[in-house]
């Protein structure tokens, strides 16, 4: 989450007056990521988070979305759902920007994951796969393996982050070009990270941030789960305990996607390491945003290339 679009008091009001959700009393900017201006409402009648999107999301995908949360939220999934308004409109524009204004849910995210909670999250993540499985049309992976090289093409100046980055990216392409195709495939979440998943008393109450599901191989969304909660968050340290009680809580993959998972992992980590370092270099100065430093991707990319299946499961 980010603030980019900044939203007066004018606009606010006259975007509010479609609602019935009572006034404003509280409205603050979320700093946190890098992909929409994310703004938190608090109403005479409960809590909101406003949505502006910005940037990879396009306007005509935003229905796909929009319907996929109510998708999973009809199956009983902890998803927060958008609010209508009086005439039944979920998609508005604010500021000149597609927006959404989207039920608040309980929770905080985990600042340092537990096993406690990796089990959690694997359970969540294997129910969103089931969920989603009749959910219709599928989505392409805008930011899949065929994105991977064009995007580091886009990165000039890798060297300016850190001098062993280029090679680190390098590699990484050169290992990923040879893809699997054949994994079973399903709605993936594609970047449930930490920040993405609230817990309550140990439980997860919501998954949020949808805007990157698409449909690929479920076991590259678990790829990227794994990458995003078994390692410490600077990238320098593994955590065995977290992988074990992410694979016991998700159920575990066939034989085939198992034995893949090191290359998924690598996949996962050059992705991220890439769109974090485009984000690195091309960020506005004055953007209210929390830059993510590529190397804390580019740390797992390496340990992923050393690894084995057995390590990535926790065993």
């Amino acid at each position: 989450m980010a603030v980019y679009t900044q939203v007066g008091d004018a606009d606010l009001a006259a975007f509010l007056a479609r609602y019935d959700v009572g006034q404003a009393t509280s409205f603050k900017g979320i700093a946190e990521g890098v992909e929409n201006s994310n703004y938190l409402l608090e109403t005479t009648s409960g809590r909101f988070i406003l949505t502006l999107y910005e940037k990879r999301v396009a306007a005509a995908e935003l229905p796909w979305f929009l319907g996929l949360l109510a998708h999973l939220a009809a199956r009983g999934l902890p998803v927060p759902g958008p609010v209508a308004d009086c005439s039944g409109t979920v998609l508005q524009t604010l500021c000149g920007r597609p927006a959404c204004l989207i039920h608040f849910a309980a929770g905080v995210s985990v600042q340092e994951a537990t096993p406690a909670a990796a089990r959690e999250v694997g359970a969540a993540l294997a129910a969103l796969h089931r969920a989603a499985a009749d959910y219709a049309p599928p989505r392409p992976n805008a930011l899949g393996q065929p994105a991977w090289a064009p995007l580091a093409a886009r990165c000039a100046g890798l060297a300016s982050i850190d001098p062993s980055l280029p090679g680190l990216v390098a590699r990484g392409l050169a290992v990923t070009a040879d893809w699997p195709a054949d994994l079973p495939s399903a709605i993936i979440h594609a970047d449930l990270f930490p920040d993405n998943v609230l817990l309550l008393d140990g439980r997860v109450t919501a998954l949020i941030d949808f805007y990157f599901a698409c449909t690929d191989a479920r076991a590259y969304d678990y790829a990227i789960t794994h990458a995003a909660w078994c390692f410490s968050g600077d990238g320098r340290s593994y955590r065995p305990d977290v992988a074990a009680a992410l694979w016991a809580g998700y159920g575990g993959l066939s034989p085939a996607e198992t034995a893949a998972l090191t290359l998924l992992g690598q996949g996962a980590a050059l992705r991220f390491t890439l769109t974090r370092a485009y984000d690195w270099l091309n960020t506005p100065a004055d953007a209210l945003v929390t830059r993510k430093d590529p190397m804390a991707f580019a740390r797992r990319l390496a340990w992923y290339a050393a690894a084995t299946p057995a390590q990535v499961i926790g065993d």
